[in-house]
């Protein structure tokens, strides 16, 4: 879904990696191909239909695979494509701007969240 139109490269990258979650499923795919109840376990905020929805979007946009196995039960995995790879220098870059402002505002951090430990270990 677009949800505005495209007129530069920053918008061009928008219209794709939109949103909270796509950047973050994108991460979790650069080492291996995941199901969609492993991706329900490392997003655990994320509901079905908005899991379901983000990843049919990154599919059409040529970011990810969707492997279906003729198996019973079905099984469907999610890869990382070449193309959506070379997304993963500009979430790296993310990815180090927020380290560095976490570490600087850690209240910002969900109670739950596996940061406060990580954080704690890189005084």
């Amino acid at each position: 879904m677009r949800k505005y139109p495209v007129r530069c490269p920053v918008t061009a990258y928008l219209s794709v990696v939109d949103g909270h979650w796509k950047p973050i499923i994108i991460w979790y795919l650069k080492e291996e191909p995941l199901r969609f109840k492993n991706l329900l376990d490392l997003l655990p905020d994320i509901s079905t239909k908005v899991l379901t929805e983000q990843l049919k979007e990154l599919e059409q946009d040529g970011i990810i695979s969707r492997a279906v196995f003729n198996e019973i039960p079905p099984r469907v995995t999610y890869t990382l494509t070449s193309f959506g790879a070379t997304l993963l220098p500009v979430i790296e870059v993310a990815r180090e701007w927020g380290l560095k402002y976490l570490k600087a505002n850690r209240q910002l951090l969900h109670p739950d969240s596996a940061w406060h430990a990580k954080l704690s270990r890189q005084r």
